[in-house]
């Protein structure tokens, strides 16, 4: 059997706030494949953000392992989470984080700028993003000339471009309507059974939490998974 794409062993995070300490996550062990979709579901301060941003390896635990694709990140200094952030981790935001003045092309090919690409190897890139969202139409569209669902899909090509090891959510349907909700999660289903993109969502909404294969339930920095199923 393959070792997990992400492995957590006992993973803690306290924040500290002048003398108070603040713990977040207790102990958290955590297995997922490659090829797997996750979601993580909690309420709101449970720790959902935080144990995603450890993963992606913006943010360190205080106590633990946290080995992604063969790597300890944990141990890495920032100097090497950088090109191991731009190497591995396609992150998707609740709010889109597009950059309004530039177009959906310029917008994905932003995370591009920091590999060693031709001009014409990035265009090609970015165009094939773009189509495998379902924008090949609206490439030269600025965030304002787009709907709500069309920025996520804008967003996910952004994740995309650099074929990332896995892809990180978090929320990625918050600010959407049912219907570019459904959309959005479609698409995301497409990218994990016909590519086996390994993704980790969090979200609140067990309309999305369904569509994923496996379920996690996060409270009081404690895990706990709730069920297998299929997408």
């Amino acid at each position: 059997m393959s070792d997990p794409l992400i492995q957590l062993r006992g993973v803690t995070k306290v924040y500290r706030r002048d003398q108070f300490e603040i713990p977040v996550l207790e102990g958290i062990d955590l297995d997922i494949a490659e090829g797997e979709f996750v979601a993580l579901m909690g309420p709101s301060g449970s720790g959902k953000s935080t144990l995603l941003n450890l993963m992606a390896g913006v943010d360190s635990p205080t106590s633990g392992r946290i080995v992604v694709a063969g790597s300890d990140i944990a141990q890495l200094g920032e100097g090497e989470l950088a090109p191991w952030r731009h190497r591995n981790v396609g992150f998707i935001f609740q709010f889109y984080n597009l950059i309004p003045v530039l177009t959906a092309r310029e917008n994905v090919e932003l995370p591009l700028k920091l590999a060693s690409l031709s001009r014409q190897d990035r265009r090609l890139k970015v165009e094939t993003a773009l189509e495998l969202v379902g924008l090949a139409d609206r490439m030269d569209h600025y965030p304002k000339q787009l709907s709500g669902g069309q920025k996520q899909r804008v967003a996910i090509a952004r994740a995309l471009v650099t074929a990332p090891t896995f892809l990180l959510a978090d929320e990625p349907t918050g600010d959407l309507d049912a219907a570019s909700a459904s959309d959005v999660l479609d698409l995301l289903g497409q990218l994990n059974q016909e590519f086996q993109k390994t993704t980790v969502m969090v979200t609140h909404d067990p309309r999305a939490a369904e569509r994923a294969r496996v379920l996690y339930h996060l409270e009081k920095g404690q895990l706990q998974r709730e069920h297998t199923g299929a997408v």
